[in-house]
């Protein structure tokens, strides 16, 4: 295994009643002006909202709102938000909700502190900003483990690029199973699907090799499916949505990543059919995940057979390798089918008249995992889908 660095600095507090115990504590470290930034308003409704204002009033902060953050965040709200902040002198954004929240505002910290536009700076000139206005984070939605890095998603429509931003790493995140009572089922599938796939993203990834990493990972696999199938029959079990809270944060943490080289072809190409179309982000990526897999299963078997055997239990008795593979990424597909996500697009409501070549011509290619596609492949890929 390769030499690394593993360095998370975002202090993490897990766990029901952490909100109301610690946050007052930690705000005394941070100046006076809290921007409260959340999304289309459900906190309000579900009582999170007045606990975290019922506490940052007990501390004396002047609080300023920026709301309606979308699930699929825009450029333009970055933008909205950093404006906020500057004309307001925030010494602290507070994010109140799930990943889009989060990544949106990592990017509102960054670009708060830098007079250039943030993407050009990024995706142009290759810098990353070095100065932020400090992250807090309390998640409502579990699945994107955004709270444990400083990537973001941000969906540019002007250039129609779904893409990756660098910004602030949060300071603190707090996960607090019991703020996901109030979430539909199916958006708490959606994220928990989204939890598995970033734990296949990295398990795929090279080297192939037998490394604790992988088989951290597959724990972490089982553990998620396990969990989703509890919370089908059981929608407000704790113990279930503690642990898939904690797999959302392993996913993302950086633990599962450590002398890996991830693939993420497949939110790769979410992204940008998320770009054209605005779909959701876990349905969207349970309907490519079996298709991508079986493209790219012939590449690499004795890893699918492994993925099969270790994950999915599935005895190898009397299967070749081959079809131990095959029967892993089945197995995948019958899951999402189980849990209710969707398998095509149709089922996705895109439309049927999409330009889905312009959505594969512009997806990023990654090169982590046992072969690299093309741009036509995705193409083929995406055809599939519907």
């Amino acid at each position: 295994m390769n030499n690394f660095l593993f360095e998370n600095k975002t202090k993490v507090y897990f766990g029901k009643g952490g909100v109301k115990e610690y946050l007052g504590c930690l705000l005394e470290h941070y100046g006076d002006t809290v921007m409260l930034a959340y999304g289309g308003g459900s906190i309000k409704h579900n009582g999170v909202y007045d606990e975290i204002v019922g506490i940052l009033n007990a501390e004396g902060k002047r609080i300023v709102e920026f709301p309606g953050i979308m699930p699929n965040p825009t450029y333009a709200k970055v933008q909205e938000g950093a404006k906020l902040a500057r004309e307001n002198h925030v010494d602290l954004i507070l994010a109140v909700g799930g990943g889009s929240v989060s990544d949106c505002c990592k990017v509102v910290s960054a670009q708060a502190k830098v007079d250039e536009d943030l993407w050009e700076l990024e995706n142009t000139k290759h810098t990353r900003p070095t100065a932020f206005i400090p992250l807090g984070t309390i998640v409502t939605v579990f699945g994107t483990g955004s709270e444990m890095n400083n990537g973001a998603v941000i969906t540019h429509k002007e250039k129609k690029i779904k893409g990756a931003l660098w910004g602030a790493q949060a300071d603190f995140a707090f996960l607090d199973p019991t703020y996901t009572l109030s979430v539909p089922m199916k958006q708490v599938i959606s994220g928990a699907f989204d939890t598995l796939s970033h734990a296949m993203e990295t398990y795929f990834g090279k080297p192939d090799e037998n490394n604790l990493s992988d088989d951290i990972n597959e724990a972490v696999m089982r553990s998620v499916i396990r969990n989703i199938r509890v919370l089908l029959t059981d929608k407000d079990n704790y113990e279930a949505r503690s642990e898939l809270a904690w797999a959302s944060a392993m996913a993302e943490n950086g633990i599962l990543k450590i002398g890996k080289v991830t693939d993420f072809q497949c939110h790769m190409i979410e992204h940008q059919l998320g770009a054209y179309t605005n779909c959701n982000h876990g349905a969207g990526l349970a309907v490519i995940h079996p298709v991508l897999y079986r493209h790219l299963l012939p590449a690499n078997t004795a890893r699918f057979a492994r993925f099969a055997q270790n994950v999915w239990g599935i005895d190898p008795a009397g299967k070749s390798e081959l079809k131990l593979a095959q029967a892993g990424v089945e197995a995948l597909a019958a899951f999402i089918k189980e849990i209710g996500m969707p398998t095509t697009f149709a089922e996705l409501d895109i439309p049927a008249d999409t330009d889905l070549k312009a959505v594969a011509d512009s997806t990023v290619l990654t090169g982590g995992c046992c072969k690299k596609l093309s741009h036509d492949e995705i193409y083929e890929i995406l055809k599939e889908c519907r």
